[in-house]
């Protein structure tokens, strides 16, 4: 398996993309929701553009299909994606796939289809949006961890630069950032200061 960058940006237009890659972010997901798929196709096709000017890996969100045609090489997928995802056809044309996972059943059925890595969340409480799934804590980290082996884990959720220790002590290989970086008064600051964070203790 490849190994994760510890900072995973999670971002929801090419626009902010653009503004906080160039800070040194190696890994970004382009979460896109609700837009016309030309839309779609356009910011996939410009937050390309930025990742390779400066030597990030995109993750595209949910539109494999798209992804796929494109001849983008990494997508996410969560568990309602995989129902209908062609998983033959994404490993056929080199595509990497990142999945969310919840609870154990859903953890052996990612592991089942080769993942780059598995994501768990919420690992804190998060405002980003409303799921049936409590806090994981730090426990479920480990767990998951010793679950996954060699595969990386991704932990999303509630997560700041001082939770960062202790997530990263759980087994996290990386980890996945949004409404800190989205919701702060100063985005770019403070994915600045995620990215050192992550570089002092994963």
């Amino acid at each position: 398996m490849r190994r994760l960058d510890p900072f995973y940006l999670i971002v929801g237009d090419a626009e902010r993309l653009a503004r906080l890659v160039p800070l040194g972010v190696k890994l970004v997901q382009l979460r896109i929701k609700d837009r016309p798929e030309a839309d779609i196709r356009d910011q996939i096709a410009r937050a390309r553009s930025v990742c390779a000017a400066h030597g990030a890996e995109l993750v595209v969100n949910d539109y494999w299909q798209i992804a796929l045609e494109m001849g983008c090489d990494f997508v996410h997928l969560g568990q309602e994606d995989m129902d209908t995802a062609d998983f033959a056809a994404l490993h056929r044309g080199g595509v990497r796939v990142g999945l969310s996972t919840h609870d154990e059943a859903e953890l052996d059925r990612a592991l089942s289809h080769d993942p780059a890595y598995v994501a768990l969340g919420p690992v804190y409480p998060t405002l980003l949006k409303k799921m049936k799934w409590g806090p994981q804590g730090l426990e479920r980290v480990r767990g998951w961890k010793a679950a996954a082996g060699g595969v990386p884990l991704v932990a999303i959720g509630g997560l700041t630069p001082e939770r960062l220790p202790g997530v990263f002590a759980a087994g996290a290989d990386s980890a996945a950032v949004v409404t800190d970086i989205q919701q702060a008064a100063d985005p770019e600051a403070r994915c600045a200061e995620w990215i050192a964070a992550t570089r002092e203790v994963a």
